[in-house]
This record gives structure tokens, sequence and C-alpha cells, in this order.
């Protein structure tokens, strides 16, 4: 049985895959920040790779490319939905703020005062999803106008990714909590929804609570275009937490049974 490989890839430059898409038509350009894609595979790295959205299995749409989230003013978000107090009267938008023994913040937003000082900020981290395996046949055959023989190979690289992301957000956000702001991950719901699910930590819609150093803004995707078949990026739902919480989640989670592990450490030494 063959199969159309714009069931894996939904989107291309931002825009909806089909068979025969040439995207070097518009010199790979992306719609989001207006310039070249910046993304590239290795299995070609002298062009761009610009596969924005991919398909679970059971059809829901995945963003893979962070880029992806420009598509909405997700820093005004921030300020209409996330900033705490009064809203900023000179808010300058600063990226990839860097700092010994913290890391790499995406985006910064301050409040300028005119004399020059920052009345309060908040940091904004984005974040997407990588894969296992590879889309590269897919995207090669919708190129050339060609369906493949089976699926791909590919899954959503979930477990890792909520790892390394968490760890960062409950570090960055002990030290937002110490700095007397918020810091806000902008994020997927299908992102979001497995964090939740590998770690149930406690949430609160209250963002202005005291006990809030987290603030998640969960976007969605949701058909729209003339015939329906384009991807809308709105804004789902904001809510927060505090890193104490996530750490908590995170390091205290219900232990597998004992005798199962056995059972694992018996069939290793089967080996």
């Amino acid at each position: 049985m063959s199969f159309d490989p714009t069931d894996a890839i939904e989107e291309i430059l931002g825009r909806r895959a089909y068979l025969g898409f040439q995207p070097a038509g518009t010199d790979f350009r992306c719609p989001f920040i207006g310039k070249t894609c910046v993304k590239r595979s290795t299995a070609d790295k002298g062009n761009p790779y610009p596969v924005c959205l991919l398909r679970k299995k059971n059809g829901d749409v995945v963003a893979v490319c962070p880029k992806r989230f420009y598509e909405r003013d997700f820093l005004q978000d921030v300020i209409e939905h996330a900033w705490v107090g009064p809203k900023p009267a000179n808010p300058i938008i600063t990226s990839e703020v860097k700092m010994e023994g913290f890391g790499n913040v995406d985006f910064v937003i301050s409040d300028l005062a005119e004399d020059g000082s920052i009345n309060q900020f908040m940091s904004v981290e984005l974040q997407a999803i990588d894969i296992t395996g590879s889309v590269r046949q897919a995207y090669d055959a919708i190129l050339a106008g060609e369906v493949l023989e089976k699926r791909p190979t590919y899954n959503f690289n979930w477990k890792n990714v909520a790892k390394r992301y968490m760890n960062q957000l409950i570090s960055k956000g002990y030290y937002h909590h110490h700095w007397g702001t918020k810091i806000v991950a902008s994020i997927q719901d299908e992102v979001y929804d497995y964090f939740r699910k590998d770690a149930d930590f406690m949430t609160k819609t209250d963002i202005a609570d005291p006990q809030v150093n987290i603030i998640f803004m969960i976007y969605g995707f949701e058909p729209g275009g003339t015939d329906g078949r384009e991807q809308t990026l709105v804004l789902k739902r904001v809510e927060g937490t505090h890193h104490s919480l996530l750490q908590q989640a995170v390091l205290y989670k219900s232990a597998p049974s004992r005798d199962v592990f056995i059972k694992r450490i018996k069939k290793a030494m089967e080996r």
C-alpha cells in the first residue's frame, strides 16, 4: 500500500504541503521570519530544509520549528496575557540574552525607563519539538511529486525534550524567583500536554500569584484558510506554576514496580 507523504509533512514554508511543492520557487523564504529558512538537514546541508509542521499517526499537528511561533506576535501576547502589574510603558525586546552559569534566554521584554534603567522585565522561552528518525524521504517525495511505498519511520522526541526543557525551566525559574520576576514558556499544546502527563505538576490560572514564577503560554493549531487546509496558530490558555512544584513533580514521580525491575535485571543477565 502506498503512502502520501503529505500525511506525514503537514506544512512547508508556512503552507500546506502538496505533491510537487517547490520551496526553491520562493528562494526558501520563510514567511514567519521574512528571510531564507535557517533549518538544514544532515542529508543536504547546502539547502534549507523548510519543514514546519508534521502529523502524528492520529492526525494531530505538531510544530518542529520554533520559528513557526512567529506567525503570532507572541511577545505582544506575553505583554497582554502574562505581564503582571502595570503594562510596560516602553517595552524593549532583546533576543539571545546570555549569562554565565545561567545559559541562554530566547527573549527578554524590558520596561525601559526614561533614565535608561529597567523597571521590570520578563524572559520568554520558545519550545518546539525535535524528532527521532527522519522525514527526509517524505520531503524529497513531495518535491518530486511522488508517493512512498510506506510511511517514513519517525516519531517525536518527547522524553528527551521534556527532560532537558523541564530542567532548564526549574533552574531559570529559580533565578527569576530571586530576581522578583517571572519566566514565560511559549509552548504548543501537544508538547505541554506530554509534559503534564510525564510530570503532573500543579498549576494555577492566577498568574499574578506570588507562588507562580513560570508561566506557560499554550498555543495550538486550528485549520483555516479558504479551503480549511491551512493551519493557524492560536493562543489556547495561560497558566503558571512554581519552580519548586515543577522540581518536585520531576524528581518524585511514582516509582516503577520493584518486581518488574527485577525481571528486567534477569532478562539482561540472559543476554
